[in-house]
């Protein structure tokens, strides 16, 4: 007598629907990281997405799902489904950053920015020193006309391109998945110094110059500040708990 047969696991009978699933997984998330839905986009509705990849809604859901649990999208309720980060790692060091504190985020942009401008102004470019004289020059310009949103922009853009002159990939890669994720500080922060504080002229000078003593100092100097300030709150708050 043969022994019965049992049942296939229900594991197995889904494969060939979950083999679906991981393609329109990868199909959406290529087009995000190369740039075809920027961060902040809204994507297709799942009706678009279905005709687009020739499956079900049911498919794109689950698929668009995955990606909302990896931190690339967000979904926002009535308004549809948003580019969070172009990369899990920057997904998850957004969801990090978000719930951390000032102070602990001030003290990481230290420790990497500080060792990228040592960098930069060992290795910069004539094209690098380009772009930091055009970002640093944008930037004193917002700062005079009260333009907070092109303010923060260019901030980010001038440190960014600073690590970015380092011309080392991986302080490069990391950076990167960093600076999604500190609009917010840095929004907080410009509004925290002073005018007469930092403008980050001698930054750039330094890194232009090629000073890298120089261009560490001064890329310590205005996170000092705003270390020391948030150090300060943070004492405050809690001497009032």
């Amino acid at each position: 007598m043969s022994a019965p047969v049992s049942e296939a696991p229900s594991s197995l009978r889904s494969a060939r629907r979950a083999g679906l699933i991981d393609q329109v997984i990868e199909q959406l998330r290529t087009q995000i990281t190369e740039g075809g839905w920027a961060v902040g986009e809204r994507i297709p509705t799942e009706t678009e997405l279905s005709q687009l990849t020739g499956t079900s809604r049911n498919t794109v859901r689950e698929a668009v799902q995955s990606l909302v649990h990896a931190g690339l999208l967000e979904r926002r309720q009535g308004s549809g489904t948003y580019v969070l980060a172009a990369s899990e790692l920057a997904g998850a060091v957004s969801r990090r950053v978000a719930n951390a504190r000032r102070l602990d985020v001030l003290e990481v942009r230290r420790t990497l920015e500080v060792g990228a401008a040592r960098l930069a102004a060992s290795r910069r470019t004539t094209a690098d020193v380009a772009l930091l004289q055009e970002l640093v020059a944008g930037r004193q310009a917002a700062r005079r006309l009260g333009d907070l949103d092109e303010l923060v922009e260019r901030d980010v853009r001038l440190h960014r391109a600073i690590v970015q002159a380092s011309h080392n990939p991986v302080l490069i890669d990391l950076y990167d998945n960093l600076v999604v994720a500190l609009q917010e500080n840095v929004r907080v922060n410009v509004t925290y110094i002073s005018p007469d504080d930092e403008d980050h002229s001698a930054l750039v000078d330094a890194v232009v110059n090629g000073d890298a003593d120089a261009a560490a100092t001064e890329a310590a100097a205005f996170l000092d500040i705003l270390i020391e300030g948030s150090d300060q709150e943070l004492d405050l708050r809690e001497a009032e708990g």
